[in-house]
């Protein structure tokens, strides 16, 4: 058999690993800890996963004695009750009319009409806003 009459079995070789250098982590995490720098966009910028440069910097947080280790953490912190001051509820017979309120130029109508007849209420406004 010769050379041009293989055929490709769809086999794809294995992609290599790659290995970054100390100086290259430092340098990316010296990086991911600066002011209002999102660890996700120099992940990106040099072309490395999130999560990756994530450990990185938990990491040279640990070494540095700058952040707990996770068995160390902080307990989270209770929610406190905090009282409101409310507005007592419009009594129900306080809200037996419905308030229509029409302004054309200089000229306001304002109709009043009962909620139990809120069927025939809607039925006029139609009308009238044809």
């Amino acid at each position: 058999m010769a050379d041009d009459d293989r055929i490709d079995d769809g086999v794809v070789p294995a992609i290599e690993r790659r290995k970054h250098s100390r100086e290259f982590k430092e340098m990316v995490v010296r990086a991911a800890l600066q002011p209002h720098v999102s660890i996700a966009a120099v992940a990106l910028h040099y072309r490395l996963n999130a999560n990756l440069l994530r450990r990185w910097v938990v990491a040279a947080r640990q070494r540095a004695g700058d952040h707990p280790a996770p068995d160390e953490a902080q307990p989270p912190s209770t929610a406190a009750f905090v009282p409101l001051q409310l507005q007592a509820p419009v009594a129900a017979t306080d809200r037996g009319e419905i308030r229509i309120e029409i302004r054309r130029g200089a000229a306001t109508i304002t109709l009043y009409w009962p909620v139990s007849a809120a069927d025939d209420c809607a039925a006029w406004l139609q009308g009238w806003l044809r």
